[in-house]
């Protein structure tokens, strides 16, 4: 008890002493809140800010670490775990992130269908687009919804475009609404064909690329389970004490240390070699 009370009190000391001493990079710091302002966008949660994700890694880890210390009686332990739980946070959303733009890929094929049919019967786009967020995939709604009270509020089909390329933060939905956009632009008798056209290729964007993430997900999943087994089998002997100790020692510092470089070099070069191209964004 002593050692975890001892522990608290000097992690709230360094971290007052950083606040006034340390210096600050500001612009490593706009960096780094651009890319989990851009990841929390990708996976809807935009009304999330980056600095509330952090805090949230930082409570995490905070509490991944007291309680290791607590059950270990081991501060590199501790530390370790608390790492990793400091981390977790944004693996999370970066999973979702991801599953939110496979779900997207599946659905706008089905959309830009609603968005044919409607201009073919006659309906301006503006409304083809609002009557998305009433009939269109489920998984879109809420973006067309928003889309049509930006549309209702403004009339400004560009500006009310640009929003919606920021709620959505997809970039088949780039594609989608920057050819919508040129069509709008341009005009012509083209728009029908141009979006059966452009529905056909999702379609077998996206069904391609199902077939290569299923052959993927092998790799991925045995780099995962390799990267935390290790870790697994330490977890469990935290709570044999007599032998944990012996991880406070410098050797066992250097043997932990070795053994998370490791274990993080493996899985990013893992997941390196087994990832498929990634889609930017275009025009945003």
């Amino acid at each position: 008890m002593g050692a975890l009370l001892g522990l608290t009190t000097g992690l709230g000391l360094l971290l007052i002493w950083s606040a006034f001493f340390l210096p600050r990079d500001v612009q490593r710091e706009r960096r780094t809140d651009g890319r989990l302002t851009v990841l929390l966008a990708r996976a809807g949660m935009s009304n999330v800010s980056a600095r509330s994700l952090l805090a949230l890694c930082l409570g995490c880890a905070a509490g991944a670490g007291l309680v290791m210390q607590a059950v270990s009686g081991t501060v590199p332990i501790a530390v370790a775990f608390a790492a990793m739980a400091g981390y977790a946070p944004v693996l999370v959303v970066a999973g979702r992130a991801r599953r939110r733009q496979r779900e997207f890929a599946e659905v706008w094929p089905e959309a830009v269908d609603h968005l044919a049919s409607a201009v073919r019967a006659g309906m301006s786009l503006p409304d083809a687009l609002s009557a998305l967020g009433v009939r269109g995939p489920l998984a879109l709604r809420d973006a067309f919804a928003q889309f049509a009270l930006d549309y209702q509020l403004t009339g400004r089909f560009g500006d009310c475009l640009d929003r919606l390329k920021a709620r959505l933060a997809d970039p088949v939905g780039d594609r989608v609404v920057e050819g919508l956009r040129v069509a709008r632009e341009v005009g012509g008798g083209d728009l029908g064909r141009l979006l059966r056209n452009l529905s056909g290729y999702l379609r077998d964007e996206a069904h391609t690329r199902s077939e290569l993430e299923a052959r993927q997900a092998w790799t991925i999943n045995g780099a995962r389970l390799a990267v935390a087994a290790p870790w697994i089998v330490l977890l469990f002997m935290s709570f044999q004490t007599e032998i944990v100790h012996r991880y406070a020692s410098p050797g066992g510092v250097l043997v932990l240390g070795i053994g998370a470089g490791a274990c993080a070099l493996a899985y990013r070069l893992m997941m390196r070699i087994g990832r498929l191209p990634t889609e930017r964004r275009i025009l945003s």
